[in-house]
């Protein structure tokens, strides 16, 4: 059974108040049918054995709660849930928009459901292409082919070794030795030629792929504002449903 033409972002903004509307109807229901004294009722009148007795006023108490009239609220409560989650649903199924980026379709007719999984996907992956390790911007980096790294250009720097030396501070006499100072002297020995690799990311090119993320995740938004907005109709089903549960058998 169908009803009025609507849209889906109409219905999502009142599902969630519908919901806690219901839950608490249904909850008080559920107290309510607990509480044994509010459906029980008594009438009684007190006679004395002859005219000469103590006479006592009637009492009675009435029902305060019947569960027929408890069960007819809870249908009518969940009826209404029922008919938005059944809108809902069965529009999820015929929502459908494309994803466009820069005009040109990259997914064509994607369902709504759909495109609210890229969206928490996509958020997933800007957390990560921002985390990509970058190289160090005080080096100069080319690419290597042979390693398919990134390489800096060569460093050559010197390996010292100190070598003992001898300073005179006298020289010798036919009554004095020399005196001689010892002290070490940093000799170069030979030569280091250093490269470093490294497989991190240039930081212009996780810029790159940030944006491309952060476009892509922008043109499915857009895509979801654009299926939420299609023209449904209510669905009613929640009357069958609670007439079946709740009517009456035919037997009573």
């Amino acid at each position: 059974m169908v009803g009025f033409v609507t849209k889906l972002n109409q219905i999502l903004a009142v599902e969630k108040g519908v919901k806690s509307d219901v839950q608490r109807k249904v909850t008080d229901a559920y107290h309510q049918i607990q509480k044994a004294p509010l459906l029980s009722g008594l009438s009684r009148t007190y006679q004395p054995i002859d005219d000469e007795g103590e006479q006592l006023p009637p009492e009675s108490t009435r029902v305060q709660v019947q569960v027929d009239e408890v069960l007819k609220g809870v249908g009518a409560a969940l009826t209404r849930l029922f008919d938005v989650t059944a809108t809902k649903d069965w529009a999820n199924c015929e929502a459908r928009a494309s994803v466009k980026i820069d005009g040109v379709a990259l997914i064509e007719d994607v369902p709504v459901t759909y495109l609210l999984f890229l969206e928490k996907q996509l958020a997933d992956v800007h957390t990560l292409v921002s985390k990509l390790p970058t190289l160090d911007p005080a080096e100069t980096w080319s690419r290597d082919e042979a390693t398919d790294t990134w390489r800096t250009d060569p460093v050559k720097t010197t390996r010292t070794k100190k070598v003992p030396r001898n300073h005179v501070l006298a020289a010798a006499t036919d009554k004095h030795p020399a005196q001689v100072q010892v002290y070490n002297e940093d000799v170069v020995v030979g030569y280091w030629t250093k490269v470093s690799f490294s497989g991190a990311l240039p930081q212009r090119r996780v810029n790159e792929l940030l944006a491309r993320v952060e476009k892509l995740r922008d043109a499915v938004k857009y895509a979801r504002e654009e299926a939420n907005g299609t023209q449904i109709v209510e669905r009613k089903v929640g009357e069958k449903v609670f007439a079946y549960l709740f009517g009456q058998s035919g037997r009573e």
